[in-house]
């Protein structure tokens, strides 16, 4: 048995074909048709008739047959549209990737602007004397001969910084034989320990685009490389030249100063350590496997690891520095804190006129 469903799916599929069964038992109502059967002829207004009840279902069928043929044109159609859709799609992609590449060569023609305008502003820095000779160099070179626009930029900063420094120094000294109040002499002093923060920030950033570089110490004067420990000064070294030229110091004062000394031996003593370390680390990792072998990226992927130790070691020296300079603040009165600070200033200022004068001394025939 059939379900009405089942029925009803039949019939209406069956009814696509009822009309051509129908023409087939018709009967015919020629005079032939009477003799053979033998039964009488229709009459013409029942053909006429027949024919149009023929011609009404033909049209009802074929609107029934209208809606899916519909639907079948609609289902040939969803190719099409989806061809367009995906040509639309590729077009605007294509149309984002030639903005995109674009905006990539605005940026790269305004960084080489930039690196341009750099270079210029160091050149006439240069021209103007801002950098001692034989200080700042051509260390901001890669081995390749290109810039590194990092180092570049640390070049210029420092160049202003002297210039900063220069005039603390003379109002750190205009300040002392005046005997301005302990008020301003703070400010003074604090904006002289606010000053070589920004060049431990500034070395910070150079390390990370140059570690050699810092610790080359090519932006320092000959003299001054001539003390370089990790990229500035020892701190225990620099407390012994300080010192002497703090006195009187109270009792107790001695005894927090000597114990910051000893403090910075040891951490120094520490650094130096983990850079001998380091350097036989990374001597072993370059020399690994076959050195006469052409391929070599292996050790030198290690080895680049290594280095990220090196700038590490090179920011702790520079925290240490830093430190120091807060810890003697803290234990010297307002005016020793700010002749500390004249004295360090001007100490820097004749290693620098020493490289000066060394380079250009008359050198004596062969």
């Amino acid at each position: 048995m059939n379900s009405p469903s089942t029925q009803f799916v039949t019939s209406r599929r069956m009814g696509l074909y009822e009309p051509i069964h129908n023409i087939g038992i018709w009967e015919d109502n020629s005079p032939a048709s009477v003799l053979i059967t033998g039964t009488p002829a229709t009459p013409a207004s029942m053909i006429f008739a027949a024919q149009m009840k023929l011609d009404n279902q033909s049209e009802d069928i074929s609107q029934d047959t209208l809606g899916p043929s519909g639907k079948y044109d609609q289902e040939a159609s969803k190719p099409i549209d989806k061809a367009q859709r995906r040509l639309a799609q590729n077009r605007e992609a294509a149309r984002k990737s030639r903005l995109r590449k674009k905006a990539y060569v605005q940026q790269l023609e305004s960084s080489r602007l930039k690196l341009l305008q750099l270079e210029q502003e160091l050149e006439r820095a240069r021209q103007q004397g801002l950098y001692m000779s034989g200080g700042v160099e051509a260390g901001h070179l890669g081995f390749n001969g290109t810039m590194n626009s990092g180092i570049a930029t640390f070049e210029m900063e420092y160049g202003h910084w002297l210039e900063e420094q220069n005039r603390q120094i003379y109002d750190l000294r205009t300040a002392l034989d005046a005997h301005i109040s302990d008020v301003e002499l703070q400010m003074l002093v604090e904006s002289g320990l606010n000053h070589y923060s920004e060049l431990f920030n500034m070395k910070a950033a150079a390390a990370k685009a140059d570690v050699f570089y810092m610790m080359s110490g090519l932006w320092k004067s000959p003299a001054e490389r001539f003390f370089l420990w990790l990229g500035g000064f020892r701190p225990s070294e620099l407390l012994k030249v300080l010192l002497p030229q703090l006195e009187p110091l109270a009792e107790q004062q001695r005894l927090e100063v000597s114990n910051l000394k000893l403090s910075c031996q040891q951490a120094e003593d520490a650094l130096s350590q983990g850079m001998d370390k380091l350097q036989q680390t990374l001597a072993e990792t370059v020399a690994a496997g076959h050195l006469d072998s052409s391929s070599y990226m292996p050790q030198m992927e290690n080895a680049m690891e290594r280095l990220e130790s090196l700038i590490r070691l090179v920011l702790q020296a520079d925290h240490l520095r830093k430190e120091t300079l807060l810890q003697m603040h803290r234990q010297l009165t307002v005016r020793q804190a700010a002749r500390g600070l004249l004295v360090l200033g001007e100490y820097c200022q004749r290693l620098r006129a020493l490289s000066s004068v060394w380079a250009n001394r008359p050198c004596e025939p062969a």
